[in-house]
């Protein structure tokens, strides 16, 4: 048998791209598939975690104002509106940038985020926490946390829009603050006594499952359009650095 020429290669690379694309979906998606079942079923060891959790961290933000004062500041810094406030203009601004594929992805991405965790919370249909003297109150049913999802989607847009023109020795100091921001947000959560523990991790694992699925999807229209599939260490336009970091060029079209 011959070897594939390098024409013959790319579909085949851009199989295997979209088949793993697909398999991290289904990575997350199905841990977070058994955290539902465990939700709904009232699994005793998960209530047992999730229970004294909430009870032990309540009692110490009770004893330590200066911990619930903390936790209520990036709580409502990392709330699902604060998002909303900061993707807009991201959004106006890849406008702005004659980048609308991107500027599409933000939209898409944020909206069908929000719109999936009020599906969510209305099938499971779980209560929030009921503790004595609460110090924080929340509206709404409890499972998946909206802040924790809000905060790994709107961390995984902003990671995936700039990290091309992010230095490559900066970028896993870039990994690692998106990170620590979702687990910030998603204790302070737990912390002021208005979601359990399953709750916070079923939403960082819906929240990545969500992300991966649009990356993936954006990756198909990438290749509808002739450019290569998306690579997430490169970030989704990474030819577009130029138009990111200084905007187009005087009758430059867009993408």
């Amino acid at each position: 048998m011959k070897p594939l020429t390098a024409p013959e290669k790319a579909p085949a690379r851009f199989g295997a791209r979209t088949i793993l694309a697909f398999v991290a979906v289904f990575i997350a998606a199905v841990p977070f598939a058994i955290v539902v079942a465990l939700v709904t079923t009232s699994s005793r060891s998960l209530l047992r975690v999730d229970r004294g959790m909430a009870n032990g961290l309540h009692r110490f933000a009770g004893e330590h104002p200066g911990f619930a004062t903390a936790m209520r500041t990036i709580s409502n810094i990392g709330s699902p509106v604060a998002w909303w406030i900061l993707l807009t203009p991201v959004f106006a601004w890849l406008l702005y940038r004659r980048l609308p594929r991107l500027a599409v992805f933000v939209a898409v991405t944020s909206i069908g985020s929000s719109l999936l965790n009020r599906a969510i919370k209305a099938a499971v249909d779980r209560t929030r926490p009921h503790l004595v003297d609460p110090i924080a109150t929340a509206a709404g049913k409890s499972f998946p946390s909206g802040h924790t999802q809000s905060a790994v989607v709107g961390c995984g847009i902003l990671v995936l829009v700039f990290l091309p023109i992010v230095h490559r020795r900066a970028r896993p100091w870039l990994f690692a603050a998106a990170s620590l921001v979702v687990l910030l947000i998603g204790f302070s959560r737990i912390a002021l006594g208005v979601h359990y523990f399953s709750d916070v991790i079923g939403a960082i694992l819906i929240g990545l499952a969500w992300l991966l699925a649009m990356t993936a999807a954006f990756s198909v229209w990438r290749r509808e359009e002739r450019k290569p599939p998306v690579e997430l260490a490169e970030g989704l336009e990474p030819e577009q650095r130029d138009r990111l970091a200084h905007g187009p060029a005087d009758g430059a079209p867009s993408e």
